[in-house]
């Protein structure tokens, strides 16, 4: 089965069930039509939807599995992990909502691994209460990292801006530390990789920003940009790879410039994030660009505010969810096509000549 005939089965993980994730999940998915696209694939607990479905007076069903391997292809699947009841204290975390997010990603992730769900779409967690109980990352590029052991990007996409930072979450004082002349060209190189097999561009323009104020001014505010970004942007333009800058960061995010790219490597999280989600806040999608599994996400948090009033917006999980069977698709056909490039041709008869090609005729 091709990748446009094959239907995805997306891993869905619930986040803190005390935030939005719940709302913004069953949301998504309330549209009867949805399984027409897609198999949804949920890790929760059938007890906590039903509690939550009530509350927002959703009309869903739901087919509760024990495997994702039982997943039905015409059904919204739900792999019962817990299967007690819950104490949902909407609005804040709570040892048990923080617990049942772990579960929920490790199990997820795990199915994604064994290739029972084809993709994985995480809502929103608590990263500090999350730590708190032994989980050892700043967030889910740390824990797919080190579950894939491949180095990831962080990849905020919309169908006209598309933002990656070169650090995550760290200390802004740590930033430049981490910054060096390697590490941004191959974080180049695998962003202007996922741009040609992820997203169907064929040759990308990668816009690079600067670290300091008005990118360093020549050096009068800042060296990084002279020693470090430069010089990786030049080598790698001069090996054939379209990368630019650096751009001061301060007047770069006005459609007249970023618009002239297909991606931006920002320096570290807020310089990238804050204008991403001030221009695409509904509609952003954080990817994790680079690993050998797809995982998406909306960009936004937990929302622990607006818990329960049934006002979340789904819009950003929606994309998320479309954006990774889309991501899916591209990569699927891109290999594929990259398969059949490699393959020897037949020559005729053993003589070498390629059944391919059209022949001289005599004269």
């Amino acid at each position: 089965m091709s990748a446009k005939q094959h239907k995805i089965k997306v891993g869905i993980s619930v986040g803190d069930f005390n935030g939005i994730g719940p709302e913004i999940i069953m949301k998504a998915l309330k549209e009867k039509s949805v399984t027409d696209f897609f198999t949804p694939v949920i890790f929760g607990s059938g007890k906590l939807f039903t509690y939550q479905k009530n509350i927002f007076k959703f009309q869903h069903t739901f087919n509760y599995i024990t495997e994702p391997s039982f997943a039905q292809g015409d059904k919204i699947n739900m792999v019962n992990l817990w299967k007690d009841n819950v104490n949902v204290d909407l609005g804040k975390p709570t040892e048990e909502s923080t617990k049942m997010a772990i579960d929920s990603l490790e199990a997820a992730t795990d199915a994604l691994m064994k290739g029972e769900v084809d993709v994985l779409v995480t809502a929103p967690i608590n990263k500090e209460e999350m730590m708190k109980q032994g989980f050892r990352h700043a967030g889910h590029t740390g824990f797919l990292e080190e579950k894939f052991g491949k180095k990831g990007l962080m990849f905020l996409v919309t169908n006209d801006l598309k933002v990656a930072v070169s650090t995550h979450h760290i200390p802004v004082s740590q930033i430049s530390e981490n910054i060096s002349k390697e590490k941004i060209k191959k974080q180049i190189k695998l962003l202007n990789q996922t741009l040609i097999e992820d997203f169907c561009i064929q040759r990308p323009k990668i816009a690079v920003l600067g670290l300091n104020p008005h990118a360093g001014d020549g050096g009068a505010i800042g060296n990084e940009e002279i020693e470090i970004i430069e010089p990786a942007i030049r080598e790698l333009f001069d090996n054939g790879i379209l990368a630019f800058g650096p751009f001061p960061a301060d007047s770069f995010f006005q459609p007249e410039k970023y618009k002239n790219f297909d991606a931006v490597l920002a320096m570290y999280h807020d310089q990238g994030l804050a204008p991403f989600k001030t221009l695409a806040y509904e509609e952003g999608v954080n990817y994790t660009a680079g690993l050998p599994f797809i995982r998406t996400s909306p960009d936004h948090g937990v929302a622990y505010d607006i818990a329960g009033q049934g006002i979340a917006d789904e819009r950003s999980f929606s994309e998320a969810i479309f954006a990774a069977i889309k991501i899916f698709k591209n990569r699927s056909e891109y290999r594929d096509l990259m398969e059949n490039r490699m393959k020897p041709r037949k020559s005729v008869a053993g003589n070498g000549v390629d059944e391919d090609l059209p022949q001289e005729e005599n004269s």
